[in-house]
């Protein structure tokens, strides 16, 4: 079992940027591919960007693509969403997520741990 959570969101004006964290507690000797997802009020849980076990390998949803970064640190067993120029369309729950296997997904199916979720407000 993978324990994930989240911190770091919060109140932001548009044009703003913010980093979320995601740290991984219990069976983290096992490698993860990680991602982060999201879910709006009254909308789908949407992928927002997965990064690979090692963090050289990266992948971004297009409405994020530009803005947003993935990064990972195993050392501390966490990793990041440095988001810039945040629109206030990306106000959400930002869920972080772990998958078992070595190939990018977008599909929340995929993933076997979640966190709790994190608010992301973005005001305008």
């Amino acid at each position: 079992q993978v324990q994930l959570v989240e911190s770091g969101g919060g109140l932001v004006q548009a044009g703003g940027s913010l980093r979320l964290s995601c740290t991984a507690s219990g069976r983290t000797s096992r490698t993860y591919t990680m991602g982060w997802f999201r879910q709006a009020p009254g909308k789908e849980r949407e992928f927002v960007a997965w990064c690979s076990w090692a963090g050289g390998s990266t992948y971004y949803a297009d409405s994020v693509k530009g803005r947003f970064t993935i990064s990972r640190d195993n050392a501390k067993n966490t990793i990041y969403l440095q988001m810039n120029s945040l629109k206030p369309e990306d106000t959400a729950v930002y869920y972080c997520a772990a998958s078992r296997s070595p190939q990018m997904t977008i599909k929340a199916e995929e993933y076997a741990y979640w966190g709790q979720g994190t608010q992301l407000t973005v005001s305008s």
